[in-house]
C-alpha cells in the first residue's frame, strides 16, 4: 500500500511543472504580436509633415512621413532631406518594451551600420519622448516634443562634447505637409 501511495504521490509531483507552464501560458504577454502598441502621443505624429530647422547650425528641411507598421507594433517614420538628390535620409522605428517599460527607436540611416547598431531608449514625461541613445562617440539625446496649441511638434538633438557638457546638435520644428 505504501509503495503505490509514493507512485502515485511522485506521478502528481512530477506533473505540476507541466500544469504550471500551462497556466502561465494562459497569462496575457507583456510583449508580441498579439499585444498592439497604442500610443495616444505618437497617433499625433502618423500623416505627412514638413520639418525644417538646424543641424549643427545648418539650415535643413525634411519631408517626413510616420505610419504605423509590423502589426502596430512600431511607428515608422521616414525622414527625407528635401535637397535633390537628398543629402539625408533616415528610417526610424519607435515601439514600446512593456516588460522594461520604456520607448524603443532603431533610427537606421545614411551614415550607415556603425551609427545604426546603437538601440535608443526613451521615457515619456507629459507631451515629450526623450530617447537617449549610446553612440560610439558618445552619449546623444533625441526629445520629440508634441505642442498641442499649434498642432506641431519639435525635434531637440543634442550630445555630450568632449568635455562632458550638453551642446545642441539640431533643432526643428515639424508641422503637417500642406498637399
Amino acid at each position: 500500500m505504501n509503495r503505490r501511495l509514493l507512485i502515485t504521490c511522485c506521478l502528481l509531483l512530477s506533473s505540476l511543472p507541466i500544469a504550471a507552464g500551462a497556466n502561465s501560458s494562459c497569462q496575457e504577454a507583456l510583449d508580441g504580436p498579439e499585444r498592439v502598441f497604442k500610443d495616444d502621443l505618437l497617433d499625433k505624429l502618423v500623416g505627412n509633415w514638413k520639418s525644417t530647422g538646424k543641424i549643427m547650425n545648418r539650415a535643413v528641411e525634411y519631408q517626413i512621413k510616420a505610419d504605423w507598421t509590423l502589426k502596430h507594433q512600431f511607428l515608422e517614420v521616414d525622414m527625407t532631406d528635401a535637397a535633390n538628390p537628398p543629402a539625408y535620409e533616415a528610417r526610424v522605428f519607435i515601439g514600446y518594451d512593456n516588460t522594461s517599460e520604456r520607448y524603443v527607436a532603431h533610427w537606421i540611416d545614411a551614415f550607415g551600420g556603425r551609427w545604426s547598431e546603437t538601440l535608443g531608449f526613451g521615457t515619456r514625461s507629459g507631451n515629450s519622448v526623450k530617447f537617449v541613445f549610446e553612440y560610439p562617440d558618445g552619449p546623444f539625446h533625441t526629445t520629440f516634443t508634441w505642442d498641442s496649441e499649434t498642432g506641431r511638434w519639435k525635434l531637440l538633438m543634442q550630445q555630450k562634447d568632449k568635455s562632458g557638457k550638453w551642446t545642441n546638435f539640431g533643432e526643428q520644428e515639424i508641422r503637417k505637409a500642406i498637399r
